[in-house]
């Protein structure tokens, strides 16, 4: 690597600032002699705070940078660094994208439809086997599943689009060089095996620690489209990332099983506020399409021709439905959206 990408693992080592202090001083500094000769005042001036630490040497950062250097080498491990043509399009528009994005596997391409799975750890038995046959039916119309390899939601919608032979992203809240929970490593080998990727923010060794989960979420977002929370009691941590969902504006939906009193008092929330309440995989890319067509075409509202055919509204077809009409030859699924034919 050249002066420039070990800068950015030397950030990506400074534990104490957040993500957009990373990428400021990614702008500020040319290489990794700039960062070298810079001082804890220095750097208390270029991020506007002042810094609890009692001391700041940069030499050590460029040593540790060094050695994931060398780590990530052996082991295969890409970085794809924020400003680079492979770094994910969507991630890159939200607030606060990682500088740093370490890689197992292949991401998808962004001209696929990313949709995040997520909900509870502890879910009923209903909405566990609701989020596997979502990421099944994601997978077989398309769409790359993305989640935390969290157990309980996360795990089953990624098994799912596993065995619908889909692409899976999966996310995580310590190093690349590892996988929490313990239970999930299985999971996460198939991901790798399907073509699906596994990604991290955090440097090879970093611990799961308790903050990291939260943070995690705001990628599991940025990188998706739309957001399905299938069950989320009332302090859920998949709350979080529907908040990043609506920060980022990604579309928010809640699965009808997850909202029953209890267990789905969050979920129920968010329906109440607006979110878009589905039960079958098919609903959701079905209204992706339609909002689209709806920015992109302003005579939709009026039934006039977007091109390649009609849209159906938000939420106006069932997956039954869709297959009668499929059946019909009325509609057509192309790269997971639903189409009209004219």
């Amino acid at each position: 690597m050249n002066s420039r990408p070990l800068l950015f693992l030397a950030l990506a080592r400074v534990t104490f600032l957040t993500p957009k202090e990373r990428l400021l001083m990614a702008e500020l500094l040319e290489g990794i002699e700039d960062f070298l000769r810079l001082g804890k005042r220095e750097l208390e001036i270029s991020i506007n705070r002042r810094m609890r630490i009692v001391r700041f040497d940069p030499a050590e950062y460029v040593r540790r940078a060094e050695t994931d250097e060398l780590y990530l080498t052996k082991r295969n491990i890409l970085c794809t660094f924020y400003g680079d043509g492979k770094y994910p399009a969507l991630l890159r528009e939200i607030y606060d994208p990682p500088l740093v994005l370490f890689q197992r596997g292949e991401l998808p391409p962004d001209t696929l439809q990313h949709v995040a799975v997520v909900g509870t750890r502890r879910p009923t038995g209903d909405a566990l086997k609701a989020a596997f046959f979502l990421g099944l039916e994601l997978a077989q119309s398309g769409a790359v599943v993305v989640s935390g390899l969290a157990r309980g939601i996360d795990r089953a919608a990624h098994s799912g689009c596993v065995e619908g032979l889909g692409r899976a992203v999966a996310v995580l809240g310590n190093g690349i060089d590892g996988v929490y929970p313990v239970g999930s490593r299985k999971l996460a080998g198939a991901i790798l095996e399907s073509g699906g990727a596994i990604v991290s923010e955090y440097p090879p060794g970093t611990p799961p620690l308790k903050h990291h989960f939260p943070a995690r979420n705001r990628i599991v977002s940025g990188l998706s489209r739309a957001v399905i929370v299938v069950e989320a009691p009332d302090r859920s941590g998949a709350l979080i990332t529907s908040d990043y969902a609506l920060e980022q504006g990604r579309e928010l939906f809640v699965h009808e099983v997850g909202l029953r009193p209890g267990s789905g008092g969050g979920g129920i929330k968010l329906a109440d506020e607006g979110a878009v309440r589905i039960r079958r995989a098919h609903e959701t890319l079905a209204c992706r399409a339609s909002r689209e067509a709806a920015d992109d075409d302003a005579g939709f509202e009026t039934g006039e021709s977007t091109g390649d055919g009609w849209l159906p509204r938000c939420g106006s077809l069932g997956l039954s439905e869709l297959m009668e009409l499929e059946l019909r030859n009325k509609v057509f699924l192309l790269d997971g959206e639903v189409y009209w034919r004219e």
